[in-house]
């Protein structure tokens, strides 16, 4: 009975110590989160982090109008600077890695042809992230200019709103998908094996994914900043940067 009550009151304890962080990331992120979640409570159990996931766009403008939100894990630069110029972000953004795309089909496929296989005539429908919202549809979209094949695969394109959408439309709908890389290192998504479901894309056809990460002014309004940047520093770490070469990233 004793033993009982001691525990109650250690758990009690914990719960009022305990300080909560919101994360906001870039939906590429998704996979490699849970991970980094696990391991960054092995040495911060105080600490709960609260994961909020989208893509880079709309995360960005739930941040500029107010969202409460601690840090933000971007899938580019481009927001993260933003943020930081009109003051919202009170960290300068550094890159906490580089993403790469893949070309990825739910179906076994000959990749022979890399991305010139999506002008084949049994590719009816291929997905892709949004431009408009997702740093790696701009990139998508880079590489098919790039490539120059993107006039005669438009009318095939499907929009994911986000990256991790993109994903879901290449195993439900789409007979090609171009993803994050990442994705295919996911539980879900083990069983797709290089060269057989998918291969990574030409680096040379688009310009780095250079994602990019910083501490919000809200860290600093509710005063839980230590917390916060204790899991910004533990990303940047060589445990963090260690989970996220797993997941298919480059650490620059």
């Amino acid at each position: 009975m004793l033993l009982r009550f001691v525990i109650g009151i250690l758990f009690f304890t914990t719960l009022i110590f305990a300080k909560t962080i919101n994360i906001a990331c870039s939906a590429n992120v998704s996979y490699a989160i849970p991970t980094l979640q696990k391991e960054f409570n092995k040495i911060y159990p105080n600490i709960k982090t609260r994961i909020i996931l989208g893509s880079s766009g709309k995360l960005t403008a739930q941040i500029s109008n107010g969202a409460p939100y601690d840090i933000f894990l971007s899938a580019n630069m481009k927001y993260p600077n933003a943020l930081y110029e009109n003051k919202i972000a009170i960290s300068k953004p550094v890159i906490y890695a580089q993403g790469t795309l893949a070309i990825f089909s739910k179906n076994q496929r000959s990749f022979r042809d890399k991305i010139q296989l999506l002008k084949s005539m049994l590719v009816k429908r291929i997905a892709i992230a949004n431009p408009k919202t997702a740093p790696y549809g701009v990139a998508t979209f880079e590489a098919l200019k790039n490539a120059n094949i993107l006039d005669e695969i438009k009318d095939k394109i499907i929009y994911g709103e986000s990256i991790s959408q993109t994903v879901a439309y290449t195993t439900m709908v789409a007979d090609v998908g171009i993803v994050a890389k990442s994705s295919l290192y996911s539980s879900q998504l083990k069983k797709y094996h290089k060269n057989v479901h998918w291969i990574e894309l030409d680096k040379t056809l688009y310009s780095p994914i250079n994602q990019g990460m910083v501490i919000l002014k809200n860290a600093n309004d509710i005063k839980n900043y230590k917390e916060v940047k204790a899991f910004y520093d533990f990303v940047l770490s060589k445990k963090g940067k260690n989970i996220l070469k797993k997941f298919g990233y480059q650490i620059p």
